[in-house]
């Protein structure tokens, strides 16, 4: 056994022949023998859903098809019963209900949020709920988290025993909510949420969700099986049982139907699923001592990282995460690590916005620190020069192993709240030259590649690959192209703007008075860590 560096996670060395040895966990590595989920499956189809008009489009067709002894299962941070699925279609609401009404068994868990006034969304998931449950559903709040966490995973699953071949499991990093049905153009939802100011009233939003239909789809379902099987109580806070109790809501979760067997194959990818849960008491009986998949994944693949990781994601704070990137672009010195994050937080008050800034400041100080100019921390506007807010989850290496998922690279995404992500490792190989960009013998896959490049071609404004097939040509197509935006704004936005959306992220210089004022508020309540004390000691996940 070896510790890699920095990351707090401990694994054997890498294994010959089948590549999912290399990239993928072990069972014995995932750290959690409670639960059902298997290290991973093959013969998966997995189609990625870039924008939330792409994903919602999708999902209204999905729901649509259920009837009669279909079965809909869904969990969600956060869910807006009005929001359209489609213009001029169904909304969330509709859509979940209609298949009830059909039919179907539907069954839901909503994180029971925190108040509306804090700027969550406890008003909105409750409503979905009691609107779904009104026509037959069963739809729960669930509040069977750590203090300050949430259940942060976003999934749907629809399965039709007369006709498997049709199952189909959808996750990623879009909400069923306000805000998220954009598209490529990044003019933002028509139906807005508030935000903070620099997003302007309808914030664009980038965002990305997968399509899986295959073996795989029955993990995810029994992903929410574990967690509609735990038998502790929903919520243990007073001033939610005692309200729950007057209005006799539903606080017991029914007995979920025998699942049905593994859908056919459907395609060439191998998927393993990749979590997060906390430490709880009392613990998840799906994992006793929680689990960190999605961190001991990541710190698996980067070990294999040779030349690009590119990342897209919401927060990228952390040291704890940043090590991890580091240890890998200093082990590899002709690695380059490609971060697109949102230019500003999702917030703006004046007690909020210091923890934000400091966690963000940090990672990038440590990744920039080992990587230098290897490393290109970039943001994101659209054609008029809005910023667009990032909130996808997404890791692609060396056009290999890819992830799309709800966990952020943070550490609350890492050790606290509950996550699900689905990593890809696609068995086609991508013929193009280079054929194997680490040099490793695993050759470019399809999936990874080509979900790379279908951001990459939106991001520079491409109509073809042309210059980004090859790490060293595309990092240096990205790079020019910020640095001409970048100028252009500068000089006073002199004639035609240039192609592309990218501009370099700007470095925030953060007093030592507001470090130190700002570091208890990050630690315990913006990112805390939901790891045991004496994992927290040792460093590792």
């Amino acid at each position: 056994m070896r510790r890699t560096p920095g990351s707090g996670v401990r694994l054997p060395a890498i294994a010959g022949g089948r590549p999912e040895l290399g990239w993928f966990l072990t069972a014995e590595q995932r750290g959690n023998d409670a639960t059902r989920i298997r290290p991973w499956t093959e013969g998966n189809a997995v189609r990625p859903l870039v924008h939330g008009s792409t994903y919602f489009a999708v999902l209204a067709e999905a729901l649509a098809q259920v009837g009669e002894g279909d079965l809909v299962l869904f969990s969600d941070w956060r869910g807006d019963p009005d929001e359209q699925l489609t213009d001029g279609g169904a909304t969330v609401r509709e859509a979940l209900s209609s298949a009830a009404l059909r039919g179907a068994l539907v069954k839901g868990l909503m994180w029971r949020s925190h108040l509306d006034r804090l700027r969550f969304s406890n008003r909105e998931n409750r409503t979905l709920a009691e609107r779904v449950n009104d026509v037959g559903g069963e739809v729960l709040l669930d509040q069977r988290v750590r203090v300050v966490g949430s259940h942060h995973q976003k999934f749907v699953v629809v399965r039709h025993p007369d006709r498997p071949a049709d199952d189909v499991a959808l996750l990623g990093g879009i909400d069923l909510a306000h805000g998220r049905r954009d598209d490529a153009d990044h003019r933002g939802d028509p139906q807005a949420l508030p935000f903070a100011r620099p997003y302007g009233p309808r914030p664009p939003w980038h965002d990305v969700h997968v399509e899986i239909r295959g073996p795989a789809v029955r993990d995810v379902e029994d992903v929410f099986r574990e967690r509609w099987e735990d038998p502790a109580a929903l919520s243990r806070l007073p001033w939610h049982t005692v309200p729950d109790v007057l209005r006799r809501e539903d606080r017991q979760p029914s007995t979920l139907p025998p699942p049905a067997p593994d859908p056919p194959p459907a395609g060439t990818c191998s998927v393993q699923l990749l979590r997060t849960y906390p430490q709880r008491r009392p613990a998840y009986p799906f994992a006793p001592t929680g689990e960190r998949s999605a961190a001991r994944g990541y710190a698996k693949a980067l070990r294999r990282a040779r030349r690009l990781v590119y990342i897209e994601d919401q927060y990228l704070w952390s040291a704890d995460v940043a090590q991890v990137f580091a240890a890998a672009l200093r082990r590899e010195p002709g690695l380059h690590l490609i971060a697109v994050v949102p230019r500003y937080p999702d917030q703006d008050d004046r007690l909020g916005l210091p923890p934000v800034r400091l966690g963000h400041a940090q990672a990038l100080q440590i990744v920039r620190a080992a990587g230098g100019d290897r490393v290109l921390v970039l943001d994101v506007e659209n054609r008029d020069g809005h910023p667009v807010y990032v909130h996808a989850k997404v890791c692609v290496i060396d056009d290999v192993w890819a992830t799309v998922g709800s966990d952020n690279f943070n550490r609350r995404s890492w050790t606290h709240d509950s996550e699900l992500t689905a990593a890809i490792l696609d068995q086609r190989l991508d013929g193009r030259e280079p054929r194997d960009p680490a040099g490793l013998g695993d050759g470019a896959r399809a999936f990874a590649r080509e979900l790379r490049l279908e951001l990459w071609r939106e991001h520079l404004d491409r109509d073809d690959d042309a210059g980004l097939i090859d790490p060293d040509d595309a990092i240096e197509a990205i790079r020019s192209s910020a640095a001409a935006l970048d100028a252009w704004h500068d000089g006073g936005r002199p004639g035609p703007r240039p192609p592309g959306r990218l501009r370099t992220h700007p470095v925030v210089r953060i007093p030592v008075w507001q470090r130190l004022l700002a570091t208890p508020a990050y630690r315990a309540i913006v990112d805390p860590d939901g790891r045991s004390a004496g994992m927290k000691l040792r460093g590792q996940h």
